[in-house]
């Protein structure tokens, strides 16, 4: 479904849709994608470190139904804050489940592949036990399975390597380091999945279409993975970015694969964390574009001026 269609689908149903994360990539392109019915909340307004702001929102939006896109996602920082990753990634999900749960209406939660530990040497299934490294991981994989326990109408969406246009992420990184350094130097044994925002904001609106359209059935609730199709490593991540900046004129310079050993980091990072995505099609017969395809429309978008 085009983002038009997906915003036609979930038109008639009327009741607004409560996204969190306020001006995260995720949730910015959910109301972008999404129209009138998104009603995005972000701090102070709605804060898993104010946990009385949550019921607050809540009352406030009246929600048919809740898309939780706010997490904490600072990696290597979860390393020295448990406690606030905990209460971001565990603690605010569950109690966001819970008055799901009282209102009766359907929560999505967006996950992440390192719950995985990535030593798996094959693309993980939803089946497979989590094996978090790292505080981030571990909190995360709490947060999905006290959701899971709290309200049976949830969809746990695990998705990786997210991008977009807007706000802070790799390829923008890459691209900004790029245009000012003639070598790069980039992790090359790291393997994922790269996902566009747009197109997870797509499968998320669907999946609400879906379950708006044809009401809840059993076998709609449960993990899914949702990542883009095929895999790379960040440094063939970053080498696709920056070859596609260089057909607008920006110079291309020389990338170097390193070893993870050589980038050491607080938080160890899964080696392999691909992700099999066919659940998701097979329950709601949604599959991501490839990742090259995408990362070449989200370039396009920061290379290109916006006409006036």
């Amino acid at each position: 479904m085009t983002a038009p269609a997906l915003m036609a689908a979930l038109a008639p149903a009327g009741g607004p849709v409560l996204v969190t994360g306020g001006a995260g990539q995720l949730a910015t392109c959910l109301a972008d994608r999404g129209g009138p019915r998104i009603r995005r909340l972000g701090r102070p307004a709605f804060d898993f470190d104010r946990p009385d702001s949550l019921p607050e929102a809540f009352a406030a939006v009246r929600p048919a139904a809740v898309v939780n896109a706010a997490a904490w996602t600072a990696v290597d920082a979860a390393e020295t804050d448990p406690d606030g990753a905990a209460r971001a990634n565990r603690d605010g999900p569950a109690r966001l489940a819970r008055l799901c749960a009282e209102a009766g209406v359907p929560f999505i939660h967006v996950s992440t592949d390192y719950v995985f530990a990535g030593d798996k040497g094959a693309p993980y299934v939803e089946a497979d036990p989590v094996s978090p490294t790292g505080v981030y991981g571990r909190t995360k994989a709490e947060g999905e399975a006290l959701v899971l326990a709290g309200w049976e109408r949830s969809v746990i969406l695990r998705t990786s390597w997210v991008y977009s246009a807007g706000g802070k992420n790799f390829v923008r990184t890459m691209l900004g380091a790029g245009a000012r350094n003639p070598t790069l130097k980039v992790v090359g044994d790291q393997v994922g999945c790269p996902t566009s925002a747009d197109d997870l904001a797509d499968a998320i609106l669907a999946i609400l279409a879906r379950i708006e359209q044809g009401g809840w059935q059993d076998g709609l609730g449960g993990i899914f993975h949702a990542a883009g199709t095929g895999q790379t490593s960040w440094h063939g991540l970053a080498v696709a970015a920056l070859e596609r900046a260089s057909r607008h004129g920006q110079r291309m310079p020389e990338v170097l694969a390193i070893r993870t050993a050589d980038w050491p980091t607080p938080a160890r990072r899964p080696a392999d964390s691909r992700l099999n995505c066919d659940k998701l099609e097979g329950i709601f017969g949604l599959r991501l574009p490839a990742w090259q395809d995408s990362l070449a429309l989200t370039v396009d978008r920061l290379m290109i001026p916006p006409t006036v």
